[in-house]
């Protein structure tokens, strides 16, 4: 009869052939810094991906743009570690221009219009046209809208065309749609994917198309990440097909492959 020891070195050494068999990848771990615009879907995306790869997925959310040390920009530069990064089109450029983005790698995922919401159960203004939205954002006692891209061509270029920057200042804030379902605040303006299926929330609508602004997310690889198979692997999914019902239930366009 086989002794214990000896049933126990059989075994131990089975379970290495089998280790060994198995490849690197499934063990692969790859981060990724996304914008909230991005994080819905990828939510809903990551398990089929985890499953069909073996590879887990690690996310840090970051802003597109901005000031401060929360953007994906500023983490990158303080040293937090990454492998992908989801953003708007214009953030990813700009990471492109610090070389920290690995060559070609970059792709347009998604797009997505700006809308607006309300807490649950609250009256829905009508923003139908550029007239009604604003006198829509003239009522409100509060406002919310993003410090990131959409945020600043709002208060850059939107509040001041329709010529009310200077009455909107000192009721908006930038505590996005979390606050619109505590009833801190009373709308809350930002790209459609942050505003479908919040709890404690209303979607009214998009802004008229006269002064849309369509927000593009896209995924790139970072240069110096040891992760580029892992990495890549995870951008093809997110602009295959397979992606595309995650992407859409949030309110989002697919602009990668059929």
């Amino acid at each position: 009869m086989m002794t214990t020891q000896l049933r126990w070195i059989v075994r131990t050494a089975l379970a290495c052939l089998m280790l060994a068999a198995i490849s690197p990848l499934a063990f692969a771990q790859v981060r990724v810094i996304t914008s909230g615009g991005f994080a819905s879907p990828l939510k809903a995306a990551l398990p089929e991906f985890e499953k069909s790869t073996g590879i887990s997925v690690t996310v840090i959310l970051g802003k597109s743009q901005g000031s401060g040390p929360d953007t994906i920009g500023a983490q990158l530069r303080s040293g937090v570690p990454a492998d992908v990064v989801i953003l708007s089109r214009e953030g990813l450029n700009d990471l492109i221009s610090e070389n920290r983005i690995a060559s070609k790698s970059d792709v347009d995922l998604a797009k997505t219009p700006l809308g607006l919401a309300v807490r649950a159960g609250a009256p829905k203004p009508d923003v139908g046209t550029v007239e009604t939205f604003k006198a829509t954002l003239l009522r409100a006692k509060s406002i919310t809208y993003p410090s990131s891209t959409t945020g600043i061509y709002m208060a850059t270029k939107l509040f001041p065309q329709l010529g009310i920057a200077k009455e909107l200042a000192p009721k908006s804030t930038n505590a996005g749609i979390a606050s619109v379902a505590k009833g801190d605040t009373e709308i809350a303006i930002q790209p459609v994917s942050e505003l479908l299926h919040v709890p404690g929330t209303d979607f009214v609508g998009t802004i008229p198309e006269q002064i849309q602004y369509i927000s593009v997310f896209s995924a790139a690889r970072i240069a110096v990440s040891d992760k580029q198979e892992q990495a890549k692997q995870l951008v093809d999914f997110l602009a295959s097909a397979k992606a595309n019902d995650a992407i859409r239930n949030s309110g989002m366009e697919p602009l990668g492959r059929p």
